[in-house]
This record gives structure tokens, sequence and C-alpha cells, in this order.
């Protein structure tokens, strides 16, 4: 299957990875969250249906972690319920479905995880993208789950643009230095789901490579940064103490440093 002879649908297309996915499929049809509400079943089923696209990409998500706490029946919407909505529009188009899924829907008990490995969210937002998952599983096959981490990119709000605002704004920045993961770029990840769209139906782990706390992380991008512990920077959300993701099915992605450094060039153009 060759992508640019193929006809995409991305939803989500004013988020920042749906940016990126749409620099990567340029002619693909797009909608914003405004344009196509994931959470109307009959408007998803018809717009689908109207379109017959071969690849739909979903990158519409309510990815605030602590507003998923405040608004969980929002959450398990878009996270969740609408996932059933475009798995049988997919299913019944034909169309293989491209999805985006968290390292938030394991525990953190475990150094690192596998395509394989027993889910157990702890919060609102893995909860809602675990049944999002299950949705997906259950109402058809020709699927692609990629799961990701602590993404970061262009034209959006992220952990990077975060780091920038409140170093200007704080004589220290307390980051905390207890919970492993792995940084992301967000066009680093919609190139590779060119890749994904290619393999079998399954999980995907894609993430850059390299594991570090949020605190070396955030020493990477800015210098006035000091380290904390989680019991220090209580959050209304519990975040998982180790969320990393094994990639076993595909060539690994750049060291994250290396794509930071890709980012901060880019955006400083």
């Amino acid at each position: 299957m060759v992508v640019g002879e193929i006809k995409t649908l991305i939803l989500g297309a004013g988020g920042m990875l749906g940016k990126e996915l749409s620099k990567v499929f340029p002619d693909a049809i797009k909608f914003t969250r405004s344009e196509l509400d994931i959470t109307d079943e009959a408007q998803v089923l018809r717009t689908i249906e109207k379109i017959k696209p071969d690849v739909v990409i979903n990158a519409a998500a309510y990815t605030n972690v602590d507003g998923c706490e405040d608004e969980k029946e929002l959450a398990f919407k878009v996270n969740g319920s609408a996932l059933e909505y475009l798995a049988r529009g997919c299913s019944n188009a034909g169309a293989i479905l491209v999805h985006y899924s968290t390292d938030y829907v394991f525990n953190g008990s475990r150094k690192e995880y596998f395509e394989s490995d027993e889910t157990d969210p702890i919060n609102i937002y893995g909860q809602s993208k675990l049944l999002g998952e299950k949705n997906i599983i259950e109402n058809m096959k020709d699927y692609r789950i990629i799961r990701t981490s602590w993404l970061f990119g262009l034209q959006g709000k992220n952990f990077v643009e975060t780091m920038f605002r409140l170093s200007e704004d704080m004589g220290t920045v307390r980051v905390v230095n207890d919970q492993f993961g792995k940084p992301t770029y967000a066009a680093d990840l919609a190139l590779k789901t060119g890749e994904i769209i290619k393999l079998s139906p399954g999980i995907y782990h894609i993430t850059n490579e390299g594991t570090c706390s949020w605190y070396e992380f955030a020493k990477a991008i800015i210098g006035n940064v000091a380290p904390c512990t989680t019991d220090e920077f209580p959050r209304k959300a519990k975040r998982p103490k180790y969320s990393v993701l094994v990639n076993t099915k595909t060539k690994p992605m750049r060291h994250w440093k290396e794509a930071l450094k890709a980012y901060l060039e880019e955006r400083s153009t």
C-alpha cells in the first residue's frame, strides 16, 4: 500500500499532532474539532459513509489529564465512546483506523511496558483512553492503535512551551524527578504513522528513544530548574511513576534529545 495513493481522512486536524499529520498527508481530507464532532454518532457514521476513505487517522482527543478528573463524562465521551462510532464507521467502509492512545493506560508499577502487557490506568484520562482502545478492538479488525507518551511539538500546548513560560515568570521552576517516560516529538510521530499504516493490525508503542524524568526533560529545555518529588508537587490526577513504552514492532525513532534539538531549531525560525 502506498500512502500517497490512498484516500486519507484526518480527524482532529487543528491540534498539535493533527497539524503535523496534515504535513505528512497533504492530500488528506481534514476535519477540525469544530468541523466534525467525533462524539456525534450520526455525524461520524454519515461522514465516513459519504467520504469512503481508505484510512481514517484520529488525532482528536481530550488530553488535559487533570481536566479529565473534573470533566469525567466529557473525557469518556471523547476518548472512549467516540471510538466505537469511528470503529463501526471504518468497519462499514472497509477503512483502516489509526488511533493514538497513551502510556497512561498502565499503572506505573513496572519500569517499562510492552504492547502486550496488562493495562491498569490510575487516572480518568488513562481509563477513558483504555475504553477507546477496547471499543476499537471490539468493533473492527483493521486498526492500528499507537500508544505514545509525553508529546511535544509546534503549534500546541505542551511541556516544552510550559517550561519556557514558567522560566520567564519564575526564578526557579520545580519539576518532579520521580516520574519516568519517553518524550515524543509530534513531527516524528506523524512521519512514523505513514509507516504504521502499512503494517499489520494491532497495538504499537511509538515514542522517541531514551528514557528520562520530567526534571531531566526540563533541564534540557531551561536552565533555572530544580528537582522535586511527586509528593512535593501534587496534581489532581495521579500519574504513573514509570510509563516507559517499549517499541518491539518497528525501527526505533531518534533519541528524544535529538528530536528536541530539531524542535527548538524549528521553533526559533
